[in-house]
């Protein structure tokens, strides 16, 4: 599937996508403060548009970009880990995203889908035994009536000194991985779109994750750190 094929069809926004959840624990104390601090700092007239575009550059920012960081327990996705721990995965970051737009009353869910990276550096692609990284996570939000892609992954420091392009977002357009890095070389693909949820499938994505990386899942990423590769995991 190649990047415009990604769908946004629209879907009727429901509760869930506004209540609290497991892991998009947007009723954590830790959760609200720090949604409702970045709101603080917008002008009077803010849209929600406004509102979810700061939550985003924030996310994206704030939260330090690690592909080592992946463990296979539950509280490490949840929303208030991610703010609490700085530092996470495309899945926990998006998670993070999605729980503070519906502090704002902004309708969110997780989107997940199956991307190849064509730049995978050999250490990686020996731990992960592929370039197809599946479930890469992403969050949705409902802006101005529809749904919106939102991929606050790379922070801006690891962008600049790794030559990876940053993912900008303007709350209209979706905002998914670039398809060549800033030398024009091939870098994301995306393979299959595996559709949103309300809050994030843990049981189903670790159940997959360990059929797909038995390595990665046995902890063998402890043993190299992500500052020394270049930064080109989903």
């Amino acid at each position: 599937m190649q990047r415009q094929q990604l769908s946004t069809s629209e879907v009727p926004v429901r509760r869930e996508h506004l209540a609290p959840a497991v892991y998009v624990n947007s009723d954590h104390a830790a959760v609200q403060a720090f949604a409702r601090e970045v709101a603080a700092g917008l002008s009077p007239g803010a849209t929600d548009v406004d509102r979810a575009v700061a939550l985003y550059y924030r996310v994206r920012d704030d939260i330090r970009y690690d592909p080592y960081s992946i463990r296979p327990e539950p509280r490490a996705f949840h929303a208030s880990t991610v703010l609490a721990e700085r530092a996470a995965f495309c899945i926990p970051k998006a998670i993070l995203l999605a729980a503070a737009a519906r502090v704002l009353g902004i309708p969110s869910a997780i989107g997940l889908a199956d991307v190849k990276n064509h730049l995978t550096t050999p250490k990686l692609r020996a731990l992960m035994g592929s370039d197809v990284f599946i479930h890469h996570g992403y969050t949705v939000l409902h802006l101005d009536g529809r749904w919106v892609k939102a991929t606050p992954a790379f922070n801006i420091e690891l962008c600049r000194k790794f030559g990876v392009l940053p993912l900008e977002f303007d709350g209209r357009r979706d905002s998914l991985m670039h398809a060549y890095d800033a030398r024009q070389q091939r870098h994301m693909e995306y393979l299959r779109d595996h559709g949103r949820f309300a809050d994030f499938p843990f049981e189903r994505v670790m159940e997959d994750f360990r059929r797909a990386y038995p390595r990665l899942m046995a902890g063998e990423a402890a043993a190299g750190r992500f500052e020394q590769e270049t930064p080109i995991v989903p």
